[in-house]
């Protein structure tokens, strides 16, 4: 089985409560390193997407860079 692919924006959301819930402070130890665990995962997910888009945008910007410098001349 495998996991629902989780959008940036809710990834970053998730991170965020799980930040909050942190430094609350008030959070168990056993809960408090879950909730660590989950959030070191999101931010690799985050991070992953990240990197990912910025390949995609590198990859578009130099497949039309030629197409613009043919228009500009």
């Amino acid at each position: 089985m495998t996991k629902k692919e989780i959008l940036f924006d809710e990834a970053m959301l998730q991170l965020e409560n799980i930040v909050r819930q942190l430094e609350q402070g008030d959070v168990p130890l056993e809960s408090a390193i879950e909730l660590y665990q989950k959030g070191m995962e999101l931010s690799k997910l985050c991070s992953d997407k990240l990197q990912k888009a910025e390949k995609q945008l590198v990859t578009f910007m130099d497949e039309n860079k030629d197409d613009a410098g043919a228009i500009n001349e």
